[in-house]
């Protein structure tokens, strides 16, 4: 990590807490533009977050309702809270080697274990702790939280008032998407197959886009990036539409990986 990587995330860090104590703090609130540019953010942050909504599904539908609903809630809140603090941090993290790759990696292992405790079900209660599925949805939505903060970062050209206040806001949106696809998993079990398959694809998109990122140019753009030398740089260079192949075989892992670990289980507890 260089040093004006460490400046810049610092910078962004104090930030953060500078919009909490700003004179024009409650004048941003009662303004008309503000909100306006709050419902851009919500609207980005629930576009974007489609992802997650199908891990906090996924992670929680098999737990008792009674649990099922505090999950969610608690997953939704963490999925808000992670992006806002990956928001103000962006600098910092954007400067951390292979922090994709590790986040990819840990993303893939999450499908799986989705997957196998999924297709296992008759022996095995998937999430039966609560916590177990809040911990879950946590480390997913901090992986896939990384590139989501940074467009989000964009739309409200720095302003960490709008940040917090679009993102806030949303959460009852993300809470109402996480039910529906959890009550479509009830009725519909194979669903859930397809939610791990596309946790896998995202995982593979994560792995092939380590060292690419996209950083606001001068005229507020998004701008897309590779760090020379970097994993992306390599697949790029040696792998055909490297991005979508990863991508694919990430589906592919989760699935055969995560059925062949079910059947096993389920021959071992047969024998127990």
């Amino acid at each position: 990590m260089q040093a004006d990587d460490i400046g810049f995330g610092l910078f962004e860090l104090a930030a953060m807490f500078d919009w909490v104590l700003a004179d024009g703090f409650i004048a941003q609130l009662s303004s008309a533009a503000f909100w306006a540019a709050v419902g851009k953010i919500m609207v980005a942050n629930i576009v974007l977050s489609g992802d997650n909504a199908v891990v906090i599904a996924l992670a929680c539908h098999n737990l008792p309702d009674k649990y099922r609903r505090r999950a969610i809630f608690l997953g939704s809140l963490g999925a808000i809270v992670l992006r806002i603090a990956f928001c103000a941090v962006i600098g910092l993290l954007l400067g951390v080697p292979y922090l994709k790759l590790v986040g990819g990696l840990l993303l893939l292992w999450i499908g799986i274990k989705l997957v196998s405790e999924e297709e296992g079900e008759g022996d095995i209660k998937a999430h039966a702790s609560l916590w177990a599925a809040i911990s879950t949805i946590i480390i997913a939505d901090a992986v896939m939280s990384l590139d989501n903060a940074i467009a989000i970062a964009a739309a409200a050209k720095g302003n960490f008032t709008l940040i917090v206040t679009g993102l806030l806001i949303s959460i009852p949106i993300i809470m109402m998407g996480a039910t529906l696809i959890s009550k479509a998993l009830d009725r519909l079990p194979w669903l859930a197959l397809v939610g791990a398959g596309l946790i896998g694809w995202i995982a593979g998109e994560v792995i092939a886009g380590d060292g690419r990122t996209d950083q606001v140019d001068a005229a507020g753009k998004l701008v897309e990036v590779v760090k020379p030398g970097s994993l992306a740089a390599w697949l790029d260079a040696t792998i055909p539409h490297a991005e979508m192949v990863c991508a694919a075989l990430g589906t592919g892992l989760v699935i055969v990986i995560g059925i062949v670990l079910a059947r096993r289980n389920g021959k071992q507890a047969e024998k127990a």
